[in-house]
């Protein structure tokens, strides 16, 4: 194909190991510093400047200045999608890095999307929203029901602010471990910081894991009604 997008350029920005690294780094939503990312990668850091040109000239991701420091983020949330679609593709081809442990129960569990919750509470979550119809899907996409504004609301969080705001409010986004969907745009970015903010759960330090507490957990199935229900 001579004409149209370039997507053997990204795919070759996206696949070199020290890159993808970077970039999966970068999918807990924090915006990292040139060494931090060297050290995820296992690269010096002048091999990470270079790698992170190269990142910066092909739009994945882009630099936040604070005083003398400069930070790295993904570009935008198009890349944590396209990226997470990718995660979901290396599990079902079979295509797994060999490191297991306690660290990949807790991501399987809960962890953080960029900047919405995934895992297996994102997933229950949203199977809930559909099954009690406060989501719905329409020929535009994923919308908030009345009856999902109303949900919502209990929780805490103000749908016609959000509203106000540019981008998707509901958006639909494959989860890699569960194969199924879970809630992202912005309403699934104030959904996870309502559930920290409110001391469910906590960012697990230098990791994408949301850890939830047993207070957290029973809170988070009695909004479901799940098991955990009274």
């Amino acid at each position: 194909m001579k004409e149209g997008p370039d997507i053997a350029r990204i795919a070759n920005l996206i696949g070199d190991p020290a890159r993808s690294n970077m970039l999966t780094a970068l999918m807990s939503g924090k915006a990292l510093t040139a060494t931090e990312l060297a050290s995820e990668a296992g690269i010096t850091q002048q091999t990470a400047s270079s790698h992170l040109r190269k990142l910066l000239d092909g739009n994945l991701v882009t630099i936040r200045q604070q005083g003398r420091h400069r930070y790295f983020a993904l570009a935008d949330e198009r890349v944590a999608r396209s990226l997470e679609v990718l995660m979901e593709l290396a599990q079902t081809t079979g295509h797994l890095r060999t490191r297991t442990g306690p660290a990949d129960v807790r991501l399987r569990e809960a962890r953080v999307c960029y900047n919405h919750l995934a895992g297996q509470m994102a997933t229950r979550l949203f199977d809930h929203m559909i099954g009690h119809n406060f989501l719905a899907l329409a020929p535009s996409g994923l919308v908030l029901t009345e009856a999902g504004t109303a949900f919502v609301g209990a929780f805490g969080i103000d749908i016609a602010d959000l509203s106000a705001r540019r981008g998707h409010l509901c958006r639909e986004c494959l989860d890699w471990s569960e194969r199924r969907s879970h809630l992202a745009g912005s309403l699934g970015r104030a959904i996870l910081a309502r559930i920290l903010d409110q001391g469910w759960a906590r960012r697990e330090a230098n990791s994408r894991a949301v850890v939830f507490s047993p207070r957290g957990r029973a809170q988070f199935e009695r909004l479901i009604g799940g098991e955990g229900a009274t």
